[in-house]
């Protein structure tokens, strides 16, 4: 794949076989080249100690927020549920004339919460919602009657974890232009989130990198973390 004369200056400044302590690693990053747009931290994790097929997830509330304020959040509710809702800073409140929309093809909104008193309204959605991740699901706690609290958390900086077939979890953590102090801490809030959901797991490598840019090995043992 051709790559791009940023991208390989970039890569110029990270030597391919050392692992940097986190810290360095995130400095790495904001050196390189700047892009046309505020690129995303991107973390992967490769797992190991897992059992075959074994699957980690778990939610964590990053410590600063990059974007989740801009998500488009729509409400399943019905009845005085409705108010908390909007008060909560929900942009699309609703029930029948919601699912009516959608069923439509109206897709215009990133994340979908439902009451359970609902469920049955949204049901009929699963086919349209599912293969999209909108589906409300209460692993997530998308499904809930603390619509307050869920919406508060998304507009915070809630990430979704789950390893992959491979036992490798890979998700956003920052923007380029937070303070790297803010980088170290949300990918900190990754670490422990993982760790408190599977406490024997070991992290066998990690990797930062741009959007658009090279990855940066880190050492695990650098991570200022207690690996249970």
């Amino acid at each position: 794949m051709r790559r791009s004369k940023r991208y390989k200056k970039s890569r110029e400044l990270v030597d391919r076989v050392k692992l940097y302590p986190l810290e360095e690693a995130l400095a790495i990053l904001k050196s390189f080249p700047p892009a046309k747009f505020d690129e995303t931290v991107e973390l992967s994790i490769r797992l190991g100690s897992l059992a075959a097929k074994e699957v980690v997830r778990t939610t964590v509330i990053l410590p600063h927020q990059y974007g989740s304020s801009k998500k488009k959040i729509l409400v399943f509710v019905k009845g005085e549920k409705t108010k908390e809702a909007k008060d909560a800073g929900a942009d699309y409140v609703g029930a029948e004339d919601l699912s009516e929309k959608i069923l439509g093809g109206w897709l215009d909104f990133d994340v979908a919460i439902a009451t359970p008193e609902t469920m049955s309204i949204v049901a009929k959605l699963a086919r349209i919602l599912g293969p999209r991740g909108l589906m409300p699901n209460p692993k997530n706690e998308t499904v809930t009657s603390d619509i307050t609290r869920v919406i508060k958390e998304i507009r915070g900086g809630r990430n979704e974890i789950k390893s992959d077939e491979h036992g490798i979890v890979r998700t956003g953590v920052a923007k380029v232009s937070q303070p790297i102090q803010q980088v170290r801490e949300n990918c900190t809030a990754i670490f422990e989130g993982i760790l408190k959901a599977k406490q024997l797991v070991k992290f066998s490598t990690i990797v930062v990198a741009t959007t658009m840019g090279p990855g940066v090995k880190v050492d695990p043992s650098s991570l200022k973390i207690e690996q249970v």
